[in-house]
C-alpha cells in the first residue's frame, strides 16, 4: 500500500454534485475548513421503501461524531443517491444530525463501486465492489470513502472499504464483541438488523401512537410486522394478515 501522501489526485473529483437542505454543492465544498473528508456510502435505492437497516445502524454510531472529528481536521458527511427531500425525512425521522447529502446527479457512487449505473442494473451482470469483480446482486453497497485536499486545492483519493470493513466504525458492534455470545450472526447474519423503531419490543407504543392517528386500533398479534414505510415522505400503509 502506498503512503498516503503519495496518492494521486483524481482531476474529476471537483465535479461530482451533492445536494442537501443546504443546497448544491460540490466534492471540495464538503471540505468545509478542514483538509480531510470522509463520506459514508449510505445505501438507499430509489425503489426501496426505506435506507438500508444495516446502514442505519451504522448511522446510528455517526450521531455527534461530527464534531470530535472536526478536532482533527476531518469533515464527515454520508451520501446516498435519492433525492436530497427523501434523506431529510428520515433524518428527522431518526433524529440524525449529521449532514448527509444526495450524490443522484452525479456519478459519484458509481465511480466509487457502491452504486450499479444504469446500463448495470439492466443487463444485471458483473460488477466491480470490495476490491474485486463478482456478479451484480443489488443496486445499493456500502462502504466508506476517505479524502484529502492539500493547499493548492486538489483532492486526493486515499482510502475507501466495504463490506466487513466497515465493522470497525460501528461501536455497538465493538461492544456486541465482547459479549460472551457476541453477535450470534449464524443464521440470520445482518439481517436481524432493523431501523431502531422497528424493532418489536422498542416497537409497540411507536406503533400504538401511529394507530391512533390512522383511526385503527393497533393489536400486536394481528399487525406484528406488516407496518410499512410507503417512502421517505412517511407515508404509512397499513396490511392486515
Amino acid at each position: 500500500m502506498l503512503p498516503r501522501q503519495q496518492f494521486s489526485p483524481i482531476g474529476r473529483k471537483n465535479g461530482y454534485r451533492f445536494v442537501d437542505a443546504q443546497g448544491a454543492c460540490e466534492l471540495a465544498d464538503l471540505f468545509g475548513n478542514k483538509s480531510q473528508l470522509i463520506v459514508y456510502h449510505f445505501m438507499f435505492a430509489p425503489d426501496w421503501q426505506n435506507g438500508c437497516k444495516r446502514c442505519s445502524f451504522w448511522a446510528d454510531n455517526f450521531e455527534l461524531i461530527d464534531h470530535h472529528l472536526a478536532q482533527r481536521d476531518i469533515s464527515f458527511v454520508a451520501a446516498s443517491t435519492v433525492p436530497a427531500e427523501w434523506l431529510e425525512e428520515l433524518k428527522k425521522r431518526m433524529g440524525w444530525t449529521f449532514r448527509w447529502l444526495s450524490s443522484g446527479e452525479s456519478e459519484f457512487g458509481e465511480d466509487f463501486h457502491v452504486s450499479s449505473g444504469e446500463v448495470q442494473q439492466q443487463q444485471k451482470g458483473s460488477i466491480y465492489y470490495n476490491y474485486r469483480k463478482q456478479n451484480w446482486f443489488t443496486e445499493e453497497l456500502p462502504g466508506v470513502s476517505v479524502f484529502s485536499k492539500d493547499d493548492a486545492g486538489k483532492i486526493f483519493h486515499t482510502y475507501s472499504t466495504y463490506c466487513r470493513g466497515l465493522d470497525i466504525l460501528n461501536g455497538a458492534y465493538n461492544f456486541v464483541d465482547l459479549t460472551p455470545k457476541g453477535r450470534h450472526e449464524e443464521e440470520k447474519g445482518m439481517y436481524r438488523v432493523d431501523l431502531r423503531d422497528q424493532y418489536r419490543e422498542d416497537s409497540k407504543q411507536y406503533k400504538s401512537q401511529l394507530a391512533g392517528k390512522l383511526g385503527v386500533v393497533y393489536d400486536q398479534e394481528v399487525v406484528p410486522d406488516s407496518w410499512l414505510i410507503a417512502d421517505c415522505t412517511l407515508r404509512w400503509q397499513v396490511t392486515f394478515q
